[in-house]
Formats: structure tokens, C-alpha cells, sequence
């Protein structure tokens, strides 16, 4: 299962000139700063696992709570970016962030390989949708070596408030909207719950990636190894 009942979902890609960089500063500096904020459980950072998928990285944060992203601590940050943060981020490419519900969270801990569908519901309502889709990855939990599946929804008030951080960047693309996570031991193991998805009759327009684990960030002092 998930750290909590909120997120901050990143995908990205990344310029050549900028690699290096982004590399040190996620890991020295943004990764520790974002953990270190009250609420803030865990940072993982995973990276492509094929050359289909685009962009190349996914970041996620969870969190205690949803009304954590929605705080003034975090608004703070967003609203001070470092000198590097500036110098980072504007290497990023086709950028996709959302502040996200978790919905449904199944699954005993975390796995080193991980799928991310995003997609559109195609239910009547809201509540159809959670309904139908948290016994979906409710379902498929059991699936060989899956570790987790979990349902997640974009907020999108609060995904496109605009900050200091944000400013008079172009590489953000269309936010996600709803989105399942699949975990896994392997990446081979994560096909047949990607079908499932894929096949349901709610989702619609799905866009898959499929990621292996580079980096966890827990909360600890930013100066522990």
C-alpha cells in the first residue's frame, strides 16, 4: 500500500545538456527538501524501463494526507524556488504533474518495477468510477508478483495553481486526470494487470508507461547518508 491518502505525481523527461544536473540536484537538494516537509512520507524517482516510454522519468510523492499539498508549508516552497531548482527544471521536457486523491491503495509494499496508466473515465459520474475501478485494482492484486495497485485521481484546482516554481516554464503538457500505479517485482510482471486496465470498460484514451525504481528518499535528515 501506499504512505497516504495524497500525492504529487511527476512525469518528465529530460535535456542532454541538463542530465547531469537534474541527477545531482534531485538527489542533493529537491528530493530531500520536498521530504522534509511536514506530511511528506516518502519520494521515489523511477526511469523508463523501455524505449516506448515517455516521458523518461516518474517522480511520485506521497503524503499523509491531500490537504498536505494544499498547505501553506508546501505553497512556501513552491513559491522560493532555489537558484538550482530554476537551473534544473529548465531542462525539463514534456512535463505532466498532478496533486492527486488516492482512491484505493492495494498491495503489501512497494515493488522495484512500476506501471503508471493515466487515462480518462468513461463512467457516468465520479463516484461510478471509484466504485467500478477501486474493485478493479482490488482484483488484480493477487497477480504474480504484484506488489501494489493503486487508483488515483487528479485534483485539478489544486494541480493548476499556478507558483513561483511554475513560472514562465513551457514544458508542461496536459496534466493527468485519473491513474492507476502497478507495482511489481519485474517489469515482465506487470503485463498481464496493464491488460486488465486497459480492457476495463471505464478507461479510455490510456497512456501507459513502464518504469523501474533509481532513487527512495524517506524522511530523514537531509544530511544522512
Amino acid at each position: 500500500m501506499l504512505c497516504g491518502k495524497g500525492m504529487v505525481a511527476i512525469w518528465n523527461g529530460i535535456s542532454e545538456a541538463g542530465r547531469l544536473d537534474f541527477y545531482q540536484w534531485h538527489i542533493h537538494e529537491h528530493m530531500p527538501e520536498r521530504t522534509g516537509i511536514p506530511g511528506f512520507l516518502r519520494g521515489r524517482r523511477f526511469r523508463a524501463a523501455d524505449s516506448e516510454t515517455h516521458p523518461e522519468f516518474f517522480t511520485l510523492y506521497e503524503v499523509e494526507q491531500f490537504d498536505v499539498i494544499t498547505g501553506d508549508e508546501y505553497a512556501r516552497r513552491l513559491n522560493a524556488p532555489t537558484p538550482w531548482t530554476r537551473r534544473a527544471t529548465s531542462h525539463f521536457i514534456n512535463t505532466s504533474r498532478g496533486l492527486a486523491r488516492v482512491l484505493s491503495s492495494n498491495g503489501p509494499g512497494p515493488g522495484g518495477a512500476l506501471a503508471t496508466v493515466r487515462f480518462q473515465s468513461a463512467a457516468a459520474d465520479d463516484q461510478q468510477a471509484v466504485d467500478e475501478l477501486s474493485e478493479l485494482v482490488h482484483s488484480i492484486t493477487p497477480l504474480p508478483l504484484l506488489t501494489g495497485a493503486h487508483l488515483c485521481k487528479a485534483d485539478e484546482e489544486a494541480t493548476q495553481a499556478r507558483s513561483a516554481e511554475s513560472e514562465g516554464r513551457t514544458d508542461y503538457d496536459a496534466p493527468p486526470n485519473w491513474f492507476i500505479l502497478l507495482e511489481a517485482c519485474t517489469v515482465e510482471s506487470l503485463e498481464e494487470p496493464i491488460q486488465a486496465v486497459m480492457q476495463h470498460p471505464l478507461v479510455r484514451d490510456a497512456q501507459v508507461g513502464r518504469y523501474v525504481l533509481e532513487y527512495t528518499r524517506l524522511k530523514t535528515d537531509a544530511a544522512a547518508g
